[in-house]
């Protein structure tokens, strides 16, 4: 392998490396998200067990196991993330090593050929000979210069060679390091999925205890955790004055729903319950002005809320956000995805979005029913 070619392999294991590194920096960041996780659901565990202990209504119970439900498939999908970021990692850092020892191989037989060759040289017909064959003193420099031009060639070849051993015995150290990063992730999603199943047969069996006024209460209860926390009245504040999506009024309607692929399970007033496959976009309906960003103090999800001139939607219980507050929006312009909840009936995990709408007048009615293409 000439020196050039070389170069350009090292470039592109560069190019590899810094790929990587935002990878490490993104599989870190997953590493907070599934500690946190933890100890949320560690706190859910100890307060189950102590309810356990005392003689508090199995209502509380099932309320609190299905937060530790929730919790648990939050963890779930953040190990599942991780996953795949240590398997790209481990699949970027297996080509990596396989690239940096077939470099070692070609150069091992270059350099054997260059020996090869100077010891047929040697044998037949030595260096003083070839220095003696000279025609003038200028033929000798020439001939000098070429014997210590091939003499660094033999040297850069071996250190080539020591350098590439260095880089493959590192990328394998760390090819395995990986390796069994992702078994660990893989065993303890292994394990995740058992305990999630456990919680919620023993939620299902909890509720089977409840009367049908008890699982209507339990499930209001729930459905309140799930509702904005914040004032709408500080929020129409915020949109004093706001020109982005200026054009949107009460009148405004034929938009298309904010869940891709979703489903609206039922409307009242103004709120609509969405639901939708895992990882759904979650788009603004109109274009518009992000105004506030929270975070649900017990659900762990998201609430986002985009002022259309003075009107004002909101998008809660949102798994994840990529916008900012502040942020201009376009119509149909992903602002997150959608999140989990649990279903108290079923104790089963699904994915729902509760939309709102918020006109500038608290006296003025809105239908969120009237905002979506028929």
């Amino acid at each position: 392998m000439r020196l050039r070619t070389l170069i350009l392999l090292f470039a592109g294991l560069a190019a590899f490396a810094a790929a990587g590194a935002q990878n490490t920096s993104r599989i870190e960041a997953q590493k907070k998200v599934v500690a946190d996780l933890e100890k949320r659901i560690a706190a859910e565990e100890r307060e189950i067990a102590r309810l356990k202990q005392g003689r508090t209504r199995t209502e509380e119970r099932v309320k609190r196991l299905a937060r530790q439900i929730d919790a648990r498939n939050q963890l779930l999908e953040a190990q599942e993330e991780q996953a795949l970021l240590l398997a790209a990692q481990l699949s970027k850092t297996g080509f990596t090593a396989d690239s940096l020892s077939a470099a070692l191989d070609r150069n091992k037989a270059l350099y054997a050929a260059m020996v090869r060759e100077a010891y047929r040289n040697y044998k037949h017909e030595n260096y003083l000979t070839y220095l003696f064959s000279a025609e003038d003193f200028a033929d000798v420099a020439r001939k000098i210069a070429n014997l210590r031009a091939v003499a660094r060639m033999r040297a850069d070849r071996l250190r080539q060679i020591e350098e590439l051993k260095g880089r493959v015995a590192a990328e394998k150290e760390l090819l395995d390091r990986r390796k069994t990063a992702l078994d660990s992730v893989t065993q303890q999603l292994r394990t995740q999925r058992a305990k999630l199943e456990r919680d919620a047969r023993t939620a299902r069996t909890d509720v089977r205890r409840l009367s049908k006024q008890e699982q209507q209460r339990l499930r209001q209860k729930m459905a309140q955790e799930q509702r904005l926390d914040v004032a709408i009245d500080e929020l129409r504040k915020l949109t004093k004055g706001n020109k982005e999506g200026g054009t949107f009024s009460a009148k405004t309607a034929g938009l298309r729903l904010p869940v891709a692929s979703g489903k609206v399970r039922r409307y009242k007033g103004n709120m609509a319950e969405i639901t939708g496959p895992r990882g759904a976009r979650v788009s603004s309906i109109y274009e518009g002005k992000v105004v506030e960003i929270k975070r649900n103090r017990i659900t762990n999800k998201y609430d986002v809320y985009v002022a259309h001139g003075e009107y004002l939607t909101s998008y809660a219980n949102l798994g994840s956000v990529c916008v900012e507050k502040g942020a201009k929006v376009a119509r149909n312009q992903q602002i997150g995805t959608i999140g989990s909840s649990v279903n108290i009936a079923t104790m089963e995990t699904e994915y729902k979005l509760v939309f709102g709408i918020y006109s500038p007048s608290p006296s003025e009615k809105m239908l969120a029913e009237k905002c979506f293409r028929k």
